[in-house]
C-alpha cells in the first residue's frame, strides 16, 4: 500500500482486498475470528485508516453496509491511535469526514457524524477549527440533508464531550456553544421532525453543566420545551419530558416559577400513548421528591397522580416477565439465563449501605418506575395517599376474574411499594394485610404468587416485632414463614426465586427466633439446593449463608449439620476450580465458619487448602492463563481470601496450624500489593483477622505488612478506593497491638495519614472514619513516645472522632491510647481538655475496672495541674450531661 503523502490517494489493489473484507465481515455466514484477526494484521499498515475513510466518504460503487462497516471500523482505531497518527493522516481523515456531513444517504450521515465525534473527543475542538465553521454553514444552508447531518454530529459532541464546546477557539469570535445555541433554539420550530428531536437532544446534555450559554438562553429554551410538549413527534415529546426531570434534578429553581404549569404537562405525559413517553415523565415524580422542593407544591396533584401511578403498575402486555413466568424448573438453565453477578469484598467497620429491594425484575420499565414513583411519594407524603390508594387496592382485590389477575397483581406491588412509607397508617390494618396476602402464595398465576412473597418481605419487620407485641404473633410468624418456604420449593423458577429472596429477608430481622424452626427450614431449603437449577441455586446459597449469620452457634448441633453439609461437601467436589458456580458457595462457606466458629473445623483443612489452591492457580493464569489451565477472574482470589477470614474469624486460634503448614503468609502479601482494589481490599481484611489470631506466622515479613498498609492510607490511594484504605487502617490497628513496638519504623507515616483523614470527615464514609480514630489509638498506646509529641495537632479532631464510636473492645485499646499518651505529655492535651471531656463522656459504660481507674487518674491529674479555679472554668464550658457523666470518675 502507498505511503502517506499530502496527496494521498487508494491502490486499487488495496481497495479491492479491504472492501472484499468488510463484504466478508456483514456477512452473517463468515468466520469472525479469521476476519478480526486479519483486520488486526491491516491495521498495522500505516495508511489503513485513510482507506476506510475514503471507503466511507467515496466509494460509491459500494454498498452502504460496507462504507457504513468502514466508518464504524474507523471510529473503533481512531478511538486507540488518533494521537499517534502522523498530522498528515488526521488531516486526510479530517477533509474526507466534512463532505460526508450532507451525504444524500442518511446512515452515511450518521456514520460520519459518530466518526467526527471521537475525533473531537480524542483531537479536542481546538485542533479542527475547520469543523465549526463547516458545521455552521451546514446549519445556515437551507439543504435538509446538510442541516440533518451537522446536527447529527453536533449531537453525538453534545452527548459524548458537551465541554468541549463551551472553550474559546482561536480564530472564532464566540465560545462554539454561545455560536450553536441561537441556532439549536430556532430549529425547536422546524417542521422536520429529525431536527426538531437534535436540537432539543443537544441543549439538554448542557443541563448539567449549565454553561452561560444556556443560562442566558434559559427563557427561551423554556418557551422552546412548552411549544414542543405537544410535538406530534413521540421521540421529541420524550426529550421535552427529560429536559423537565433534569431541570428539577440539577436547577429547581428554574423551573419553580412554572411549576404547576410543568407538573400539569408531566401528569398527562404521563398517560401518554407512548410508553416511553410516559416513562420518562415518570421519572419526574421522584426527582421533584429528592430535589427537597416544598411538598405542598405536588400535594394538590396527589389525587390525580395516584391512580396514574396504579394503572402503569399493571403488567404491560409485551412485558418480557409474561414471557417467562411459565418458566418450568425441570428445564436447565442457559448461560445466557445467568445474571452477572458481584461479589462485594469483605469490609470490616459500620456498614453504610444497604441492600437494594431485589424484587421487582431486572429491566426499567413504566411498571417498575411507577411503582419506585409511588415508593418516594408514600416516604414523602406518608400516610396522606392512604385515602386515595386503598379504596383504588381494595376495589383491585376484590376482582376474581382470571381476566383481571395483572390487576390483582399490581394492587399487591402498590401494598408493598407503601410499606415504608405509610406504615404508621398501614400498622392498625397490618395483621389484616398479612392475612389476606398469605392466600395468594397460592395463587394460580405465577406473577401474584412471586409478587406477594415480595410484599410480604417488606412487612418482614413488622411481622417478627408482632411476635412480641401480641398473642396472635407466634402464630402470623409461623404462616407467613412456612408459607414462603412452601414456596420456596414452587415449580415455577420466579416464585422460586422470589421466594427465596424474601425468605432471605425475613431471616435478617428473625435472627434467633428462627432457632427454634431451624430443622424445618434446613429441610425446605436443602430440598431446594437439591431440586433448582443453576440461576436459582445462587439465591439458595444466599438464603443458607443468611440463616447462618441470623442464627450463629445455634447452628452447631449435629442434627442440623447433618441435614446442611453433605448436599454441600457433594457440590463443593463436583465444581472445578474454574466454575463460576464457586463463587456463591465460597461465600456460603464464609458464613457456615462463622456461624459454626469451631464447630466448623471438622471441614476446615479441605476448605484451606482448597482456597490456597484457588489463589495460587489464578495468581498464576493473571501471568500465564495457559500454564495455570484456567483463565484469569479475580473474583476466585476474593471469594477464597473472604472464605479463609471466615475460617480463621470462625476457628480462632484453630486455624493456626492450617496457616503454619501453608504459603498463606507469601501469597497474602502478593495480594496485599495486587492492582486490583477487591483483592487489595480483601487482602487487607485476612491480614488484620490474622493479626487477631495468630500474628506469630506474619513476623517472617511483618515489615512488608507494614508498608504496604499504610501506603494504602496516602492521599493518592484514599482518593483511588475509601475501602481498601479502610481495611487497611483497621488490619495496622490490629496488627499494632499484637507486635507492638514491631510497628514503631512506620508509626509516625501512618498518623501523618490518618490525621488529614481525621481533620475531613465529611467526605469520608463512617467505618474510615471510626476505624482511624481507633487505630490512632492503638499506636499512641503501644508507641506513646513517638505519637504524644504531636499530639496537640490532631487531638481535637481525634477526640470528636471518638465521640461518634459505640462501646466495644476497640473504644477502649483506643482510649488506653488516649490515657498513655497524656500520661507521656501532659501539656500537649491541656488546650483540648474540653473535647476529652466529651470523648470520655461518650462512653455509656466502661467495662473494664483498669480504664476506669485510668481515665479517672487522667482528669484528676488535670483537676491537680490546672487548680479548681481554671478546672471549675473548664466544667462551666461543658453541656450539663457531660459533667453528669464525668462524676462517675470522682472529679
Amino acid at each position: 500500500m502507498a505511503a502517506v503523502t499530502t496527496m494521498w490517494q487508494p491502490q486499487d489493489e488495496g481497495l479491492r482486498e479491504i472492501c472484499g473484507l468488510l463484504e466478508r465481515q456483514i456477512s452473517p455466514n463468515s468466520d469472525q475470528h479469521l476476519i478480526w484477526q486479519q483486520l488486526q494484521q491491516y491495521n498495522q499498515i500505516g495508511d489503513f485508516n485513510n482507506y476506510l475513510a475514503f471507503i466511507l466518504s467515496r466509494a460509491e460503487g459500494k454498498s452502504v453496509e460496507v462504507r457504513q462497516a468502514a466508518g464504524l471500523l474507523l471510529k473503533n482505531n481512531l478511538r486507540v491511535a488518533f494521537r499517534s497518527m502522523s498530522p498528515s493522516s488526521q488531516q486526510y481523515i479530517k477533509s474526507q469526514l466534512l463532505p460526508c456531513i450532507g451525504a444524500a444517504d442518511k446512515t452515511i450521515r450518521s456514520t460520519a457524524g459518530t466518526v467526527i465525534s471521537v475525533i473531537v473527543q480524542c483531537g479536542r475542538i481546538l485542533g479542527w477549527p475547520d469543523l465549526l465553521e463547516g458545521l455552521i454553514r451546514c446549519l445556515d444552508s437551507n439543504d435538509l440533508n446538510l442541516m440533518e447531518g451537522a446536527m447529527d454530529a453536533i449531537f453525538k459532541i453534545c452527548e459524548d464531550v458537551p465541554e468541549e464546546l463551551d472553550v474559546e477557539v482561536a480564530g472564532l469570535p464566540e465560545r462554539p456553544i454561545n455560536l450553536f445555541m441561537p441556532r439549536l433554539l430556532q430549529f425547536f420550530r422546524s417542521p422536520h421532525s429529525t431536527l426538531r428531536r437534535l436540537s432539543l437532544g443537544s441543549i439538554n446534555q448542557f443541563i448539567v453543566i449549565m454553561p452561560t450559554a444556556l443560562l442566558l438562553s434559559m427563557d427561551q429554551y423554556l418557551q422552546g420545551l412548552f411549544l414542543l410538549a405537544r410535538d406530534i413527534s413521540p421521540d421529541v415529546r420524550k426529550l421535552v419530558c427529560s429536559a423537565f426531570v433534569q431541570l428539577i434534578e440539577v436547577r429547581s429553581s428554574i423551573l419553580e416559577p412554572h411549576l404547576r404549569n410543568v407538573i400539569e404537562y408531566m401528569l398527562q405525559a404521563n398517560n401518554d400513548s407512548d410508553d416511553e413517553v410516559a416513562l420518562e415523565a415518570c421519572e419526574f415524580w421522584s426527582a421533584y421528591c429528592d430535589a427537597n422542593l416544598p411538598p405542598e407544591g405536588l400535594r394538590d396533584f396527589l389525587p390525580r397522580l395516584i391512580p396514574v401511578l396504579l394503572s402503569n403498575m399493571v403488567y404491560a402486555d409485551d412485558d418480557e416477565s409474561l414471557v417467562d413466568a411459565e418458566d418450568d424448573d425441570t428445564v436447565p438453565d442457559r448461560d445466557e439465563d445467568l445474571k452477572p453477578r458481584f461479589h462485594s469484598s469483605r469490609l470490616h467497620g459500620s456498614n453504610n449501605g444497604e441492600d437494594p429491594d431485589d424484587g421487582i425484575v431486572n429491566v426499567w420499565n413504566l411498571r417498575k418506575c411507577s411503582a419506585a414513583g409511588l415508593d418516594v411519594l408514600s416516604v414523602v407524603y406518608g400516610d396522606e395517599i392512604l385515602p386515595t390508594l386503598m379504596p383504588l387496592i381494595q376495589l383491585r382485590l376484590s376482582t376474581s376474574n382470571d381476566s383481571e389477575w395483572k390487576d390483582r397483581e399490581a394492587a399487591v406491588l402498590a401494598i408493598g411499594a407503601i410499606a415504608e412509607g405509610c406504615l404508621n397508617g398501614l400498622y392498625p390494618m397490618l395483621p389484616e394485610i398479612v392475612t389476606y396476602l398469605l392466600p395468594l402464595l397460592d395463587d394460580k398465576f405465577p406473577l401474584i404468587r412471586s409478587i406477594t412473597c415480595w410484599t410480604l418481605s417488606r412487612f418482614s419487620k413488622f411481622i417478627v416485632q408482632g411476635i412480641l407485641q401480641h398473642q396472635r404473633g407466634h402464630e402470623q410468624f409461623d404462616k407467613v414463614l412456612m408459607g414462603l418456604l412452601q414456596r420456596i420449593l414452587d415449580n415455577n423458577k420466579r416464585v422460586q426465586e422470589a421466594a427465596c429472596s424474601a425468605f432471605a429477608t425475613l431471616e435478617e430481622e428473625a435472627g434467633e427466633e428462627l432457632s427454634l424452626r431451624l430443622e424445618i427450614i434446613l429441610q425446605h431449603l436443602m430440598c431446594a439446593f437439591g431440586k433448582y437449577q443453576r440461576r436459582n441455586l445462587r439465591i439458595v446459597y444466599d438464603a443458607i449463608g443468611t440463616l447462618a449469620d441470623a442464627v450463629g452457634g445455634e447452628l452447631n448441633q449435629p442434627k442440623y449439620l447433618d441435614i446442611l453439609m453433605p448436599p454441600l461437601i457433594t457440590k463443593w467436589h463436583q465444581l472445578s476450580n474454574s466454575d463460576k458456580d464457586l463463587f456463591p458457595l465460597l461465600e456460603c462457606f464464609t458464613s457456615i465458619a462463622q456461624a459454626l466458629g469451631p464447630g466448623f473445623s471438622q471441614f476446615a483443612e479441605p476448605v484451606f487448602q482448597r482456597c490456597i489452591t484457588l489463589i495460587q492457580t489464578q495468581l498464576l493464569a493473571k501471568i500465564d492463563h495457559v500454564s495455570a489451565g484456567v483463565q484469569y477472574d479475580k473474583e476466585f482470589i476474593v471469594c477464597s481470601l473472604d472464605l479463609l477470614s471466615g475460617l480463621v474469624e470462625g476457628l480462632g486460634s484453630g486455624v493456626e496450624s492450617l496457616v503454619a503448614n501453608s504459603n498463606l503468609r507469601d501469597l497474602l502479601a502478593q495480594c496485599c500489593m495486587d492492582d486490583s482494589a477487591d483483592i487489595r481490599q480483601s487482602a487487607l481484611a485476612l491480614l488484620g483477622d490474622l493479626a487477631r489470631v495468630c500474628p506469630i506466622h506474619l513476623l517472617a515479613r511483618i515489615m512488608d505488612f507494614l508498608n504496604i498498609a499504610a501506603e494504602q492510607l496516602n492521599p493518592a490511594q484514599l482518593k483511588e478506593s475509601a475501602s481498601v484504605a479502610n481495611n487497611a487502617c483497621w488490619a495496622l490497628g490490629e496488627l499494632a497491638v499484637k507486635v507492638h513496638r514491631e510497628i514503631s519504623p512506620v508509626v509516625l507515616k501512618v498518623v501523618s495519614y490518618l490525621v488529614p483523614i481525621l481533620q475531613n470527615p465529611e467526605d469520608l464514609n463512617k467505618s474510615l472514619l471510626e476505624n482511624s480514630a481507633i487505630t490512632l489509638g492503638r499506636l499512641g498506646w503501644v508507641c506513646p513516645d513517638l505519637v504524644a509529641p504531636h499530639m496537640e495537632h490532631f487531638l481535637q479532631y481525634w477526640c470528636a472522632a471518638l465521640c461518634m464510636i459505640r462501646d466495644d473492645f476497640e473504644k477502649e485499646d483506643a482510649f488506653r491510647g488516649l490515657c498513655a499518651m497524656v500520661r507521656t505529655n501532659p501539656s500537649g492535651a491541656v488546650s483540648s481538655l474540653p473535647y476529652v471531656c466529651r470523648a470520655i463522656a461518650s462512653w455509656h459504660e466502661i467495662r473494664s475496672k483498669d480504664l476506669h481507674n485510668e481515665i479517672s487518674q487522667v482528669l484528676n491529674g488535670y483537676k491537680q495541674m490546672l487548680g479548681s479555679g481554671a478546672w471549675e472554668q473548664l466544667h462551666s464550658k461543658l453541656e450539663p450531661h457531660v459533667v453528669q457523666k464525668l462524676s462517675k470518675y470522682q472529679v
